[in-house]
């Protein structure tokens, strides 16, 4: 936090104008700092580890925008920006949508590409859908569900396949191919129905569905595999695959 705060403002002595303001804050907001932040233990420039205070990036946002300064303005009206932007989308989801599919198209990634991962969004949103209605809690429930699909599909979970990647706070469908989305696609699409059809309740028979729905898109992964004498799963990137070619 001191390095953001010598960064933004003109304070020669930046540990002294970061003690002043999270006082500040605390008195005018009623928000105590120094519990949204946490020391870690940092190297220094001299190699040696001291607890230093550092932020998340949302206590991160709120501290760039309590402090007066010319140089924190950028960040200010980026912020501004993004919150209408999010705004307009509430109030019209497919402005989200079209948002989704720039990002993605300036990230280099081909049209045929982005119309399976926009699929693959919506396929996914439909499924934790599901899964809210039927009692599983957001968080940790969705990962176990997610990975006894990723397992039963894939032959690893989402934390494994994303080691093999080489990835890691990435989100690991953004570097699937396309044969690596439509099979995760599948495997959700089954499991939302298996839901469905059997108006399944409770996280135990989530999880049986979620195996289930994994091992229809599984089964069809390994016969492709066996036609085509190669493995579906692969460490390659998908940037980085269709860069080579």
């Amino acid at each position: 936090m001191i390095d953001v705060v010598e960064a933004l403002t003109d304070s020669t002595k930046p540990r002294d104008y970061w003690y002043s303001m999270k006082v500040r804050i605390k008195n005018e907001d009623e928000i105590e700092l120094s519990t949204s932040c946490r020391q870690l233990k940092l190297k220094s420039i001299d190699g040696k580890r001291y607890e230093t205070d550092c932020a998340n990036t949302e206590t991160l946002f709120r501290i760039i925008q309590s402090i007066p300064s010319p140089k924190a303005e950028p960040f200010k009206r980026w912020l501004a920006k993004v919150g209408y932007e999010r705004v307009r989308e509430i109030e019209d989801p497919e402005l989200g949508t079209k948002r989704t599919r720039t990002l993605y198209k300036a990230k280099g990634y081909p049209d045929a590409w982005i119309e399976k991962r926009m699929r693959g969004i919506a396929i996914r949103e439909e499924l934790t859908e599901e899964w809210k209605n039927r009692g599983a809690e957001e968080g940790k429930d969705y990962k176990i569900l997610t990975a006894e699909i990723s397992k039963a599909t894939f032959g690893l979970t989402p934390g494994k396949y994303k080691k093999l990647k080489g990835l890691k706070r990435e989100n690991l469908r953004d570097h699937m191919d396309d044969f690596e989305l439509i099979f995760n696609m599948l495997g959700e699409r089954a499991t939302t129905e298996i839901h469905r059809n059997e108006d399944s309740k409770g996280v135990i028979k989530l999880k049986s569905d979620a195996k289930a729905g994994g091992d229809i898109a599984g089964g069809a992964r390994k016969k492709l595999e066996a036609r085509l004498g190669r493995s579906i799963v692969t460490k390659q990137k998908f940037l980085d695959k269709s860069n080579k070619n």
